[in-house]
């Protein structure tokens, strides 16, 4: 028979087991916290071999990838030549305008009004014959009522959509007029090349080389040309670009050790070679656009001499260096096959011309003719940075004036320093009937031009005997100032009008840091029968105002800082239709049922205007005791400039008794954009109340 152990001993053995079990416990926690950790350590290890391998892979796609743009530069100039020669010629069908317009939309002005419908008026009530006649005669009381008030708003409905489709058809024949007065103007230019006539050959051509589009970007376009009429030659100077356009580096290639990319040099005699092939090529590149560009038998033959702005390495001083020339007749070049020449063989060789032997190192040939050698006008177009008009030396400022009116067929000469009597330039309009002697004053100024010194003009053309003034200035002119010239022999031409000008006739010149480069187009270079302003382009947008209700209203608009309008000048209306600099104007509205317009360049807005307030009125001739209760369901709708509906803000309904109200205001943000905030401030007062708030003073 066993024998049991005693209680005390049962209790020790337990508890012994006890400590074992956890000691086994702890044991395998160990073990086990050591597995995991040894794991965490390998997939820790792979994971950075994983991503070191992946860094090593996009550090060498780097490097494989700048070596393949280098290539493609190199590729990129070895075919500038075969992909010039597949570009359309240039033609002055291209710059002819399609004689449309937008079509007339009349928006809710064509919505006829609804008349009630007399079944809607039925007798209400009555127990007794006497009052079912009198509900029967209330009914068509009311009915009357409603017709005879329908029939009214009809009429004015009727009313106003004829002042609007006559403003409309008024807009749509400036804009024939206009466009066919572009187009008048490129037929005579087209019977000008036909006759031989120098200056429409040179502004054709220029135009032709100007808005091609054979040339990479970062290529220079810089000309200068002259045409001789008896030999039928074309003479031009072109800038070529420089040796940078062919890379230094050959190719890159990523070394993991140094952690760091390594650039291989292209040799010197490599790179020499590329940028000889590059400039014969944009040389019978020039050629060829010229030659197909001739639609009209111009030409005979085409002196070209190509240049880079570069250091003079004799003297150390900016200069132009020639590093390739050449003469050619037409019937030498017609017979090339230029897809498949080579272009230095071909410039050198079978053209006879010269090119430097080492252009990298502006080793310099000796030009042909000269456009300066033909002794007519030399147009020059393009070039580097344009010349800032407010930094400009005052006589060269004068001087460009001059060449102004010598480019528009006219003669002209600077006067003396001393006593000019006011006089800056003499110009002379050699037409019969409309030309005569003009008198010429420049004014380089930044703030707008006083009235007083369009009076003296006016007193010194008196004085003068001359058939007409012109005052050119850097900056604008004020209401008064133009209320002065209208009906008298002036012209007052602002700082953007003259830049526009400079850049229509091949001149050069910017105001300030905010002008901008002529557009790279051919009809910038080709003189027209146009307006300077309007055929610029620019990235402006077109507020639009629509709203219902008969009310009649003048929209305007203020540039302003803070609560302040800028100066008078920037208070925009219906007798100051534009701000100093164009950037505000009042237009007709063309698009979408707009009611009133007006165009607005933002980035061309004054530095000192952080704000632009649009604002509206009760007209008191249309509506002498109107105000803007009836003015509702308003918007402004932001458009492009080819009318397109950007943005639709709204804005508050008017209120009975007041007869102007602040529509919203676009405020310039700290990044340079704009935001737009809702106005509804209204003004019993009307629009003097209004703009007086603003520091305009209304007489």
């Amino acid at each position: 028979m066993s024998r049991r152990s005693s209680g005390l001993v049962g209790v020790w053995a337990e508890a012994q087991r006890q400590q074992q079990r956890q000691r086994e416990a702890q044991q395998r926690a160990v073990v086990q916290e050591q597995r995991q950790q040894r794991a965490y350590e390998r997939d820790l290890a792979r994971m950075q071999r994983e991503q070191q391998a992946a860094y090593r892979q996009g550090r060498e796609a780097d490097a494989r990838l700048r070596t393949e743009e280098l290539e493609g530069q190199v590729a990129l100039l070895g075919g500038l030549l075969a992909d010039g020669c597949r570009a359309a010629p240039f033609r002055v069908a291209s710059l002819t305008r399609a004689e449309r317009v937008a079509p007339f939309e009349p928006g809710q002005l064509g919505q006829p009004v609804v008349m009630p419908d007399p079944a809607r008026y039925q007798a209400q009530g009555g127990w007794t014959a006497g009052r079912r006649a009198q509900a029967q005669q209330e009914a068509e009381a009311r009915y009357q009522h409603d017709w005879r008030a329908a029939q009214a708003a009809e009429a004015h409905r009727v009313q106003q959509l004829a002042a609007y489709r006559a403003q409309y058809d008024a807009w749509a024949a400036e804009q024939l007029a206009e466009v066919r007065g572009h187009n008048a103007g490129l037929a005579q230019l087209v019977d000008a090349l036909r006759a031989g006539e120098p200056g429409a050959a040179v502004d054709y051509f220029s135009a032709a080389l100007y808005s091609s589009g054979a040339w990479p970007e970062g290529f220079p376009r810089q000309v200068s040309a002259a045409f001789d009429r008896g030999a039928r030659q074309l003479v031009l100077d072109w800038e070529l670009p420089g040796v940078e356009v062919v890379p230094e580096v050959k190719s890159v290639r990523y070394v993991a050790s140094s952690d760091q990319e390594k650039e291989s040099a292209r040799p010197v005699t490599q790179r020499r070679a590329l940028y000889r092939d590059a400039l014969a090529q944009c040389m019978l590149l020039v050629l060829r656009e010229v030659f197909a560009a001739d639609e009209f038998g111009c030409l005979e033959s085409v002196a070209l001499n190509g240049f880079v702005d570069d250091v003079d390495p004799a003297t150390g001083r900016p200069a132009e260096i020639f590093l390739a020339t050449v003469s050619v007749p037409r019937a030498a070049f017609e017979s090339l096959n230029l897809g498949q020449v080579s272009a230095v063989d071909c410039l050198v060789e079978a053209l006879r011309g010269q090119l430097s032997v080492r252009p990298d190192q502006r080793t310099a040939v000796r030009p042909g003719r000269r456009p300066a050698d033909v002794g007519t006008g030399v147009v020059s177009h393009g070039g580097g940075e344009e010349p800032d008009l407010f930094t400009m030396d005052p006589i060269e400022f004068e001087g460009l004036v001059a060449e102004l009116f010598r480019a528009r067929g006219m003669q002209a000469l600077t006067t003396q320093r001393s006593n000019d009597g006011g006089v800056d330039v003499e110009a002379l309009d050699p037409d019969p009937i409309s030309g005569g002697r003009i008198i010429v004053q420049v004014k380089r100024y930044r703030n707008t031009v006083p009235p007083t010194a369009v009076r003296d003009l006016y007193g010194t053309v008196q004085g003068a005997g001359a058939n007409k003034g012109v005052l050119v200035t850097t900056s604008g002119f004020g209401p008064g100032s133009y209320g002065f010239a209208e009906g008298k022999p002036l012209t007052l031409v602002s700082g953007a009008e003259l830049v526009d000008l400079l850049h229509q006739h091949g001149l050069r010149g910017r105001l300030g840091s905010g002008s901008a480069e002529p557009p790279a187009s051919g009809e910038a270079a080709v003189p027209a029968q146009r307006a300077a302003r309007d055929d610029v382009p620019e990235d402006f947008n077109i507020l639009g105002m629509t709203w219902t209700g008969a009310v009649s209203l003048d929209v305007c608009a203020l540039v302003c800082r803070g609560s302040r309008v800028l100066a008078e000048e920037h208070f925009v209306f219906f007798n100051n239709p534009e701000n100093p600099g164009s950037s505000v104007r009042m237009v007709r509205p063309g698009a979408g049922g707009d009611r009133a317009a007006v165009r607005v360049v933002f980035d061309a807005l004054p530095s000192g205007a952080d704000r632009l307030v649009l604002v509206a009125a009760v007209d008191p001739e249309v509506n002498p005791a109107g105000d803007l209760g009836g003015f509702t369901s308003a918007a402004i709708c932001l458009r492009d400039a080819a009318g397109r509906e950007l943005d639709r803000l709204p804005v508050s309904d008017g209120r009975p008794g007041e007869t102007a109200l602040v529509l919203g205001s676009f405020r310039r943000r700290a990044g340079g954009d704009w935001d737009f905030v809702p106005g509804g401030k209204g003004y019993r007062g009307g629009l003097g109340e209004l703009v007086g708030e603003y520091g305009v003073v209304v007489a």
